[in-house]
């Protein structure tokens, strides 16, 4: 089985088999997520080694990385627009293997550092690129569809990297993880130039000039549920960027349980992937406007019931990771859907549109997120307050893209054509 367009063009010379299509798109998207979990667990003897002061000082080598993750974002899916999606993913995908071999040999924090920045821009191609290919594809809850099915695939890897870090550690140092990142990226990239089609058509290229590149961002801008769910999506991202940040900490420091950590770790973020897993198979039922937000509106209920969990002084690590798993797995809800949504308008200059989006949200989340990591204090009341926080702000800001509709759906007919062709 093959894919097929949703719009009249005709479908690439070469085609690409539609599990296939959703096994290597997971595995671009998951470069990021390779290039931050497995570290959690090696922070501590990296902060030792390269001489790191403080142990909030060591969430720098994640959040840099998100720094340069989200200013890549902005360049990348500009140019795929013009010289095409194959071409300069590739490109970029061999810059990021090289600055993971920088942080290997990384001598200093600032050397770190540097070579982490330069990995994030580069793999923000990876990003925004692969979500450029699939809304060449696919579009509204159809796109919502195919992105919960690639999340749910991807989501395997944050799942087993702590796990796959940690093995790591016990047999070899840690600038091994730095390695085997290397080479994995090498193999996807290997996969990648060999089977994935060109999927921008030639009518659906720009032109690279600055007023057709601030024209795309402005109709960006002026189209309400777009930026709204851009952003909308940043917030709520701003809470996993917080746990993500955070988690280490909390696990060592805070229920002194080292050795349970990559276990835990993956019972948590597993349930995203149950929960992209769900969303791929409801979408078609309810939508996407649906699904995620009565996943705010629930995201929020929970938070709200592990703050008053925190106060009550119940917390313990079964409650935390009861409490987390069931957050991530609302987050599973937005995610996809929140980038379906605001994609919907854009069959032309789909990687502009996904730069801005990439870059947007990962301003606002790596914004946001910092500073639950930085206010990481001893307990888990920084993030706990923090998720609900960004949850309600989220389903406000929702609200004002929608004009106060809620619940609705959209561009029905479209997902329905998706399912005869699948």
């Amino acid at each position: 089985m093959t894919i097929r367009p949703e719009t009249a063009a005709a479908p690439p010379k070469q085609d690409i088999a539609f599990r296939e299509f959703v096994m290597l798109c997971a595995c671009l998207m998951a470069m990021n997520a390779l290039s931050i979990d497995p570290m959690l667990p090696a922070l501590p003897e990296i902060g030792r080694d390269l001489a790191i002061p403080h142990a909030n000082d060591r969430q720098l080598i994640i959040s840099i990385y998100f720094l340069g993750l989200g200013f890549g974002s902005l360049l990348f899916g500009v140019l795929s627009d013009r010289f095409g999606r194959k071409r300069v993913l590739g490109s970029a995908m061999a810059l990021f293997i090289l600055s993971s071999i920088a942080c290997a040999g990384a001598q200093s924090f600032t050397m770190m550092l540097v070579g982490r920045a330069c990995a994030g821009f580069f793999a923000g191609a990876s990003r925004v690129i692969t979500v450029g290919i699939i809304r060449d594809r696919f579009r509204g809850d159809a796109m919502a569809r195919v992105m919960s099915l690639i999340f749910a695939v991807f989501m395997l890897i944050p799942v087993m990297a702590p796990t796959f870090g940690q093995a790591i550690l016990w047999i070899a140092p840690w600038r091994w993880i730095f390695w085997a990142l290397a080479i994995l990226a090498t193999l996807v990239l290997l996969w990648m130039l060999s089977r994935m089609p060109e999927t921008l058509l030639p009518e659906n290229r720009l032109r690279m000039s600055a007023k057709t590149i601030f024209g795309a961002v402005g109709t960006i801008v002026r189209t309400r549920s777009s930026i709204g769910y851009m952003l909308a999506s940043g917030v709520v991202m701003g809470g996993l960027i917080g746990f993500i940040l955070s988690v280490q900490q909390i696990f060592f420091d805070i229920f002194d349980a080292q050795k349970y950590f990559p276990i835990a770790f993956a019972c948590i973020a597993g349930s995203m992937g149950i929960g992209s897993l769900l969303n791929s198979r409801l979408v078609s039922r309810f939508g996407a406007r649906r699904l995620s937000q009565t996943a705010l509106l629930v995201l929020v209920a929970i938070n709200l019931i592990h703050v008053s969990v925190v106060l009550s002084g119940h917390e313990t690590i079964v409650t935390f990771m009861v409490l987390q798993a069931a957050t991530m797995l609302t987050v599973a809800f937005t995610a996809s859907n929140f980038s379906a949504i605001s994609m919907e308008p854009f069959a032309k200059g789909a990687g502009v549109a996904s730069s801005f989006q990439s870059f947007l949200t990962t301003a606002v989340s790596s914004a946001l997120g910092s500073m639950v990591g930085r206010a990481f204090d001893g307990t888990t009341m920084p993030l706990t307050l923090g998720l609900a926080s960004f949850g309600a702000i989220s389903f406000l800001i929702v609200v004002w893209a929608e004009k106060g509709r809620l619940f609705t759906r959209p561009h029905h007919a479209a997902l329905r054509e998706f399912e005869g062709m699948h």
